[in-house]
């Protein structure tokens, strides 16, 4: 096993000229240079190295080289497509509120520099020094394979129950052309009895805003277009109900669209997220002058605001900012793996996850001044105190956001924005997601088994599985079944769990110093010495600390407060966070099992990288660059000692 600090003993060290670098050679020269070396035919393979051959009889010519990126430009729009999300829009401000408004920037940033930024940093490096998707980037240290397996899991998941969301943002943006806003008044044919628009001054106790309530038994017309029309909610998990057409209807309108935007790869995707990633913030801007000059805006961002000193001390303060950072930062899921795939060998992946995070974060902290300006008019308009309308996840998005443009003039034009604005958010990050997870199934494929149209049908079968699965959720109990992938499938402990064992086997199994040193060479510079640090010790620790804090104070999964789930309901869910979970050490012990000699020997072996073609042909070009400077010294060159990546 490498320490953080051990050096690796494959290759000695090497001294290379500062300006014959690696990192500053073009990908291209060093695929084209010394193809003997990599073809086997000339010098041996290096010592301590395996190595993925061809299959045998397998035509150089009939499998396509790997995609890249047009420019930078799209891989950088991609990062901002999938990073940046609903969770940034409808929880970063809420938990902001909740733990002691600008207070809660403390803990947030630090957890977004000892714990996010680093992680997200090395999932974007690997994939681009391994040059694979979520599974295979785990060459590096194969008996850790299942790290790749779980990510794919997770991935899966998130991308089935994920478009749920886009689905109901879709039936809201149809309704939303309307002359009246079906969610605004009491006159349809689902509303009940008990629907009620009054709640005002009228329906205070004592005459205070925090008392105001609707009458007793009475609900919204909003509440009842959600749960009575859109949703259908049965009375439960063990009541499943019909399927829902509408809905049906607008899950697979949702699912054509991804799979036409991702079915040709990164060359149609990252062109398509210019869209998907940039228009969403013209909306936010246009929502942010219309909130502004409403009344009672000042207020509402007054409350998001108040610095709260007291709650520094309180723990569920700082695992929020944790739990938080991990959801929007789109960590463990291997998405962000394959997009780094698919970078130029030398691209400075440093400097981008530094950029990519402070656009995630940014993003966070101005969604919550539009939120929260619309919030506080609501509020005002309503009688109400703030705290009775702020609201998290699909209730800010479908009943708290929806009851407030019904209150503003010309109700449907919001109404459309704000949801044009979700559906965006939500593809941008599902495009991004399918593109992972596709990546991963088809670096897996042999080459000998190659056809024309791989990548169309993989994604095709992909893409259906998740249908079929998703039809489940349009049925009158779907939302009990989507809470149930949303708290167990993807939840924070089987990110926290991805995100420590990744970090554990690239700085303690690979070797931190190692693959600081693979980053240097890519990049033409070392990274701050803070990565390493945080590999080793700080990130592994955070998420340990996390991890254990969710599973001593784990709550049984409820809905709406009120619907507890049954025992099978726990059961299904626990079989989903364990199915990702399970394939680590599963893997692990699989792979120790059937390898041959002593322990120490399977380890070795193990462990010991199985480098691809471009990773040999790289090698040989470095030594080359190095012989050539030791040959040729001078006195005024400055000679850099870097560590043999090989």
């Amino acid at each position: 096993m490498h320490a953080a600090g051990d050096q690796d003993t494959d290759g000695g060290t090497r001294k290379t000229a500062r300006g014959q670098s690696v990192g500053q050679l073009e990908e291209g020269e060093l695929w084209q240079q010394n193809d003997q070396f990599a073809a086997g035919r000339g010098k041996g393979q290096p010592p301590g190295v395996r190595r993925e051959d061809p299959p045998a009889g397998v035509s150089a010519q009939k499998v396509p080289q790997r995609a890249t990126w047009t420019n930078q430009m799209d891989f950088i729009m991609s990062c901002v497509g999938f990073a940046v999300g609903l969770g940034n829009v409808w929880r970063f401000p809420y938990l902001c509120y909740k733990n002691g408004g600008g207070v809660f920037l403390i803990p947030y940033i630090l957890v977004a520099l000892t714990g996010g930024i680093p992680i997200f940093f090395l999932e974007i490096s690997l994939g681009q020094f391994m040059k694979a998707g979520g599974i295979n980037v785990w060459n590096i240290a194969p008996l850790f394979k299942g790290l790749g397996y779980a990510s794919m899991v997770i991935v899966f998941f998130c991308n089935t129950y994920y478009i749920m969301v886009l689905t109901w943002g879709a039936y809201y943006l149809c309704h939303s052309f309307a002359a009246t806003l079906p969610w605004g008044t009491c006159n349809n044919t689902w509303n009940s009895p008990a629907c009620s628009e009054r709640v005002g001054p009228s329906n205070c106790d004592n005459g205070t805003a925090a008392n105001c309530h609707l009458p007793a038994g009475m609900q919204s017309p909003i509440v009842e277009f959600w749960e009575r029309k859109v949703l259908g909610l049965s009375s439960g998990l063990e009541e499943v109900g019909d399927i829902s057409w509408q809905l049906t209807l607008c899950l697979m309108a949702t699912w054509i669209v991804v799979y036409f935007c991702v079915w040709k790869g990164v060359k149609t995707t990252g062109k398509v997220v210019y869209f998907t990633a940039t228009f969403p913030y013209i909306i936010l801007i246009i929502l942010l002058v219309r909130g502004v000059t409403l009344p009672g805006a000042l207020q509402g961002i007054i409350y998001y605001l108040q610095p709260d000193w007291s709650k520094l001390g309180e723990a569920q303060v700082w695992i929020d900012a944790g739990t938080q950072i991990f959801f929007s930062y789109a960590i463990g899921l291997g998405a962000l793996t394959a997009l780094g795939s698919y970078n130029q060998f030398n691209n400075d992946c440093y400097k981008d996850a530094f950029i990519l995070a402070l656009v995630n974060s940014g993003t966070s902290f101005f969604a919550g001044f539009v939120v929260f300006s619309i919030l506080g008019f609501m509020a005002q308009e309503r009688g109400v105190d703030i705290s009775e309308v702020a609201e998290s996840g699909p209730g800010l998005a479908f009943i708290a956001y929806p009851k407030a443009v019904t209150l503003m003039p010309f109700p449907q034009v919001w109404a459309a924005l704000f949801f044009i604005m979700l559906l965006l958010l939500g593809l941008g990050s599902q495009f991004v997601g399918v593109e992972g997870f596709v990546t991963g199934i088809l670096d897996l494929m042999p080459s000998k088994y190659y056809f024309r149209y791989q990548r169309e049908v993989t994604v095709a079968i992909c893409i259906g599985l998740s249908f079929i699965i998703d039809l489940t959720m349009v049925t009158q109990g779907g939302m009990y079944i989507f809470q149930i992938f949303d708290y167990y499938s993807a939840s924070g402990m089987s990110l926290l769990w991805q995100a420590f064992w990744e970090c554990i086997v690239v700085a303690w199994v690979y070797g931190a110093d190692r693959f600081m040193d693979d980053i240097a060479c890519m990049v033409g510079y070392q990274p701050l010495p803070l990565m390493k640090w945080c590999w080793s010790f700080v990130t592994p620790l955070l998420c340990l600390g996390i991890f254990l804090f969710h599973l001593i104070n784990y709550q049984p999964l409820m809905y709406n407060k009120v619907y507890t789930y049954p025992w099978w309901g726990e059961a299904l869910g626990w079989c989903l966070a364990l199915a990702s979970m399970l394939c680590i050490p599963t893997t692990i012990l699989y792979k120790l099992c059937r390898g041959r000699g002593t322990f120490t020997e399977r380890w070795n072996y193990l462990t010991t990288p199985v480098w691809a073609p471009h990773h040999l042909r790289y090698r040989e070009v470095t030594m080359d660059s190095a012989s050539h400077a030791a040959a040729r010294p001078t006195a005024e060159e400055k000679i850099v000692i870097y560590e043999s990546v090989m």
